[in-house]
């Protein structure tokens, strides 16, 4: 456990395992509820067995620093790049991305291509037209609706904790909402382009839950990259990460031993 200090913020690091000749794994977290425990306890243990897992927290989130500004995605891409130099890791990176955080994996993927071996999202945002104004407009939401939007969309990871957590997480998300600009800059995000998804040649490992309001437009936009593979778990929303955390543990360490996937596909 570690403390990184770059681009006048604190930022709160884990890595796990040792150096290996395999590409490192860093794995990136959900918005507002969430933070780099939700990989710590499903995936990052078993995969910093083969190689060094690298976790941390967003700006904002988790024991990171909470600045009032920085929150948009050209910002926590410059965040990665800054914490990639300062923790020295040189080669390129596997990035496993969680709803928001899958989103930032294909943007940095797109701003550097270098520095990325592969990608794994999951249940992933794609960052097309409306994801700012759709994401912006639940964050907007006040007083009740906001707080059933919260309760509904991380009732699975919600439910993992005591409720003297769960007040907790919930507090830290609500100070996150309305004491920084992550609202408004996040609204002011401008749509992932076709030419950026094309920039990205890596292999990429998509799963998104059979009833998530992303499936369909991630079999759509991936369905157009090379070298991408979509996979579609049965039975699950959005929460998949919580309510499969076995198949996906299963599904993402076979990708990281073996990422080529050939063409583009689907697969359930």
């Amino acid at each position: 456990m570690s403390d990184v200090i770059v681009r006048g913020a604190r930022f709160h690091v884990q890595r796990l395992g040792v150096a290996t000749a395999l590409p490192p794994v860093l794995f990136l977290h959900g918005l507002i509820m969430d933070n780099l425990s939700s990989w710590y306890f499903t995936v990052a243990h078993a995969a910093s067995r083969e190689r060094e897992a690298i976790l941390y927290d967003l700006r904002g989130h988790g024991l990171s620093e909470r600045t009032r500004t920085g929150y948009g995605l050209s910002d926590q891409v410059a965040d990665l790049a800054a914490l990639l130099d300062a923790l020295e890791v040189r080669e390129p990176v596997m990035l496993v991305g969680n709803s928001f955080g899958g989103l930032l994996a294909l943007a940095f993927a797109a701003a550097h291509p270098p520095r990325v071996a592969a990608l794994a999202l999951v249940d992933g945002h794609l960052g097309d037209d409306g994801f700012a104004a759709q994401m912006s407009a639940t964050l907007r939401l006040e007083g009740d609706a906001r707080d059933q939007r919260i309760a509904s969309s991380f009732a699975n990871w919600l439910g993992r904790h005591s409720e003297r957590k769960r007040n907790r997480l919930a507090e830290h998300a609500r100070a996150l909402v309305h004491d920084t600009a992550l609202v408004d800059e996040l609204a002011a995000t401008d749509a992932l382009s076709a030419n950026d998804l094309a920039r990205i040649t890596v292999p990429i490992l998509a799963l998104y839950g059979e009833t998530s309001d992303l499936r369909a437009r991630g079999e759509a936009l991936l369905g157009a990259v090379a070298n991408a593979r979509v996979e579609i778990l049965p039975g699950c929303t959005h929460s998949i990460l919580w309510e499969a955390t076995d198949a996906v543990r299963a599904r993402i360490l076979a990708f990281l031993a073996a990422p080529a996937t050939g063409s583009n596909g689907l697969a359930r």
